[in-house]
């Protein structure tokens, strides 16, 4: 069983490209969804993002999982397509009842993990998925608990690897300390909230509950150092970098970000890309894989030319310094 790390050194390709399935269900139709999909895998994109709790704040009855069939039905309907995409999901986030997130909500013991699995390998009509993430750190659950349920899906085979997705660093460390004490499957992939703007330090972004949701140096330097796969989800702000209907949010205004967005505007100058499409690139340039929610086709081929983006030297020496 090999790992899958997402190497900077490495030149970046559309594989780099994780496809979010989010909204596939809900806010996506089924047509729209499949038709996503496809060029995705059209293109060369192998990752697909979901969750048992997608996507629920959409969702009539309160409850996810329509994301989960989408994907489901789009595997079934494509004979062979398996064989080219990994698929992602997580448990943990789901509520308990409608209404009742974020503080009812399915958690990370034995049995919640144990169970939101099995519902999501039957909605996504597959035997295994390549990675599953803990969602949101349960601290009511011991971490060693839930290594040791996700152990148990190792070992049946039904998950290939592991990840955590807004937990701090030192419950990871925790969490990895004990699965490699107990010879089993250490968490290796780590999902946060994460761009090339820096939000004001005591903010949140809008969406982001967790407080150590929004990627930190610490949490950087702690997957650098470990070789973990890094994942940032809404690296584009919902389109905030090239729409002009929508505004960059509140959290991202203050001057270290002005300096960040003229050099992203000389860096998109000089390369012929969008705003977008250069932050894509430099998000992989420092080994860190996309997570694109787009509902459009030419969000999502902007978005892999975006990937595809080789930024010099110089480009990134520009980016990497305006603070």
């Amino acid at each position: 069983m090999t790992s899958d790390h997402f190497d900077e050194a490495r030149r970046p390709a559309v594989s780099a490209l994780v496809l979010g399935a989010m909204t596939f269900g809900t806010l996506v139709d089924e047509k729209t969804s499949f038709e996503l999909l496809d060029r995705f895998v059209e293109r060369g994109g192998e990752w697909i993002d979901t969750a048992d709790c997608y996507a629920f704040w959409h969702s009539p009855d309160g409850r996810g999982g329509d994301s989960e069939r989408i994907l489901g039905r789009w595997l079934a309907a494509r004979p062979g397509v398996r064989a080219r995409v990994r698929i992602a999901t997580k448990v943990g986030a789901e509520p308990l009842w409608k209404g009742s997130w974020p503080a009812h909500r399915a958690g990370l013991s034995r049995r919640a993990i144990s169970d939101a699995f099995a519902g999501s390998l039957d909605r996504l009509g597959v035997e295994y998925v390549d990675l599953l993430w803990l969602h949101q750190e349960d601290r009511a659950t011991p971490i060693e608990e839930s290594v040791d349920a996700i152990a148990e899906q190792v070992t049946a085979g039904t998950v290939r690897r592991v990840g955590a997705s807004n937990h701090p660093a030192w419950r990871i460390e925790r969490a990895r300390a004990y699965a490699t004490a107990r010879g089993t499957m250490p968490i290796d992939a780590f999902q946060l909230n994460a761009t090339y703007l820096r939000v004001r330090p005591g903010t949140r972004p809008d969406g982001v509950i967790h407080p150590h949701g929004v990627l930190s140096d610490e949490q950087l330097d702690f997957a650098r150092a470990h070789r973990m796969d890094l994942w940032a989800y809404t690296p584009l702000l919902s389109g905030a970098y090239d729409n002009s209907a929508k505004s960059i949010p509140q959290v991202y205004d203050h001057p270290g970000n002005t300096r960040r967005l003229a050099a992203l505007d000389a860096v998109a100058r000089d390369t012929g890309a969008t705003r977008g499409q250069v932050v894509l690139a430099w998000l992989v340039s420092q080994g860190i894989r996309p997570i694109l929610g787009g509902s459009k086709l030419h969000q999502l081929d902007a978005a892999l030319d975006g990937v595809a983006l080789t930024l010099d030297e110089t480009h990134l020496a520009r980016l990497n310094s305006a603070d």
